[in-house]
Protein backbone atom coordinates (compact mmCIF):
# COMPACT_ATOMS: atom_id res chain seq x y z
CA UNK A 1 0.00 0.00 0.00
CA UNK A 2 2.73 2.38 0.32
CA UNK A 3 4.68 1.91 -2.56
CA UNK A 4 1.06 2.17 -4.12
CA UNK A 5 0.71 5.66 -2.07
CA UNK A 6 4.25 6.81 -3.32
CA UNK A 7 3.69 6.23 -6.99
CA UNK A 8 0.36 7.22 -7.35
CA UNK A 9 1.24 10.77 -6.44
CA UNK A 10 3.42 10.63 -9.83
CA UNK A 11 1.26 8.09 -12.18
CA UNK A 12 -1.73 7.87 -10.68
CA UNK A 13 -3.60 5.57 -8.51
CA UNK A 14 -5.05 2.93 -11.40
CA UNK A 15 -2.30 2.82 -13.18
CA UNK A 16 0.06 2.20 -10.48
CA UNK A 17 -2.28 -0.66 -9.23
CA UNK A 18 -2.68 -2.51 -12.25
CA UNK A 19 0.94 -2.67 -12.53
CA UNK A 20 1.22 -4.56 -9.04
CA UNK A 21 -1.70 -6.53 -9.56
CA UNK A 22 -3.86 -4.92 -6.81
CA UNK A 23 -7.57 -4.24 -7.14
CA UNK A 24 -8.03 -0.29 -7.34
CA UNK A 25 -11.09 -0.86 -4.80
CA UNK A 26 -9.03 -2.57 -2.41
CA UNK A 27 -6.69 -0.08 -2.07
CA UNK A 28 -8.84 2.69 -1.42
CA UNK A 29 -11.20 0.05 1.20
CA UNK A 30 -7.77 -0.02 3.12
CA UNK A 31 -7.27 3.64 2.96
CA UNK A 32 -10.42 4.18 5.38
CA UNK A 33 -10.38 4.22 8.47
CA UNK A 34 -11.19 1.08 10.75
CA UNK A 35 -14.91 1.26 12.17
CA UNK A 36 -15.37 -0.96 15.47
CA UNK A 37 -17.56 -3.52 15.06
CA UNK A 38 -18.86 -3.79 18.66
CA UNK A 39 -22.42 -3.07 19.41
CA UNK A 40 -23.67 -1.19 22.62
CA UNK A 41 -26.02 -2.68 25.00
CA UNK A 42 -29.62 -2.50 24.89
CA UNK A 43 -31.14 0.17 27.08
CA UNK A 44 -33.97 -2.24 28.03
CA UNK A 45 -31.32 -5.45 28.88
CA UNK A 46 -31.22 -6.73 32.14
CA UNK A 47 -29.07 -5.80 34.13
CA UNK A 48 -26.46 -8.50 35.41
CA UNK A 49 -28.25 -9.27 39.09
CA UNK A 50 -31.74 -9.87 37.19
CA UNK A 51 -29.92 -12.19 34.87
CA UNK A 52 -28.23 -13.99 37.65
CA UNK A 53 -31.87 -14.28 39.50
CA UNK A 54 -33.14 -15.35 36.57
CA UNK A 55 -30.36 -17.85 36.36
CA UNK A 56 -30.92 -19.28 39.89
CA UNK A 57 -34.18 -19.68 39.24
CA UNK A 58 -33.82 -21.67 36.36
CA UNK A 59 -31.30 -24.05 38.33
CA UNK A 60 -33.88 -24.52 40.99
CA UNK A 61 -34.45 -28.36 41.81
CA UNK A 62 -37.73 -28.07 40.54
CA UNK A 63 -36.66 -26.52 36.94
CA UNK A 64 -33.37 -28.52 36.69
CA UNK A 65 -34.95 -31.34 34.62
CA UNK A 66 -37.72 -28.76 32.65
CA UNK A 67 -37.54 -27.09 29.12
CA UNK A 68 -37.88 -23.27 29.59
CA UNK A 69 -41.32 -23.17 27.99
CA UNK A 70 -42.17 -25.39 31.10
CA UNK A 71 -40.37 -23.42 33.35
CA UNK A 72 -41.87 -20.33 32.43
CA UNK A 73 -45.96 -21.18 32.09
CA UNK A 74 -44.89 -22.64 35.60
CA UNK A 75 -44.06 -19.12 36.62
CA UNK A 76 -46.62 -17.62 35.46
CA UNK A 77 -49.00 -19.89 37.10
CA UNK A 78 -47.39 -18.59 40.29
CA UNK A 79 -47.93 -15.49 39.44
CA UNK A 80 -44.21 -14.48 39.04
CA UNK A 81 -42.83 -12.80 35.86
CA UNK A 82 -39.09 -12.51 35.34
CA UNK A 83 -38.53 -12.13 32.01
CA UNK A 84 -40.00 -13.48 28.39
CA UNK A 85 -39.44 -16.83 27.38
CA UNK A 86 -36.38 -15.47 24.54
CA UNK A 87 -34.53 -14.06 27.51
CA UNK A 88 -34.57 -16.91 29.25
CA UNK A 89 -33.13 -18.93 26.11
CA UNK A 90 -30.37 -16.20 25.90
CA UNK A 91 -29.52 -16.17 29.25
CA UNK A 92 -29.12 -20.04 29.04
CA UNK A 93 -27.02 -20.01 25.58
CA UNK A 94 -24.92 -16.83 27.30
CA UNK A 95 -23.81 -19.76 29.96
CA UNK A 96 -23.39 -22.58 27.63
CA UNK A 97 -26.42 -24.18 28.59
CA UNK A 98 -28.72 -25.09 25.69
CA UNK A 99 -29.12 -28.51 25.33
CA UNK A 100 -31.25 -31.28 26.69
CA UNK A 101 -31.40 -30.53 30.42
CA UNK A 102 -32.61 -33.21 31.52
CA UNK A 103 -30.22 -36.29 32.47
CA UNK A 104 -29.41 -38.82 29.70
CA UNK A 105 -28.58 -42.45 29.84
CA UNK A 106 -25.05 -43.23 28.75
CA UNK A 107 -25.09 -46.32 26.86
CA UNK A 108 -21.88 -48.55 27.69
CA UNK A 109 -20.24 -49.77 24.54
CA UNK A 110 -20.89 -52.89 23.49
CA UNK A 111 -18.04 -56.10 24.40
CA UNK A 112 -19.13 -58.66 21.91
CA UNK A 113 -19.10 -62.09 23.99
CA UNK A 114 -16.25 -64.02 23.51
CA UNK A 115 -16.71 -67.78 23.22
CA UNK A 116 -14.01 -69.85 25.05
CA UNK A 117 -13.89 -73.66 24.88
CA UNK A 118 -12.63 -75.67 27.41
CA UNK A 119 -13.16 -78.93 26.34
CA UNK A 120 -14.78 -80.67 22.78
CA UNK A 121 -18.81 -79.78 21.88
CA UNK A 122 -19.11 -76.61 24.13
CA UNK A 123 -19.17 -73.78 21.49
CA UNK A 124 -21.12 -73.72 18.24
CA UNK A 125 -19.86 -71.00 16.27
CA UNK A 126 -23.29 -71.07 13.34
CA UNK A 127 -26.07 -73.19 13.36
CA UNK A 128 -26.29 -75.84 11.16
CA UNK A 129 -30.07 -75.97 10.09
CA UNK A 130 -28.87 -72.67 7.85
CA UNK A 131 -26.36 -74.54 5.83
CA UNK A 132 -27.89 -74.65 2.11
CA UNK A 133 -28.55 -78.36 1.07
CA UNK A 134 -29.16 -79.73 -2.51
CA UNK A 135 -32.77 -78.30 -2.46
CA UNK A 136 -34.17 -74.94 -1.50
CA UNK A 137 -35.76 -74.58 1.87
Amino acid sequence: MAAVREVGLTWGVAPTCAALGLSRETYYRRQRPKVSQCRRASPRALPAAERSGVLAVLHEPRFVDLAPPQVYASLLDEGRYLCSLRTMYRILGANQEIRERRDQRRHPAYQRPELLATGPSQVCRWDITKLLGPTKW
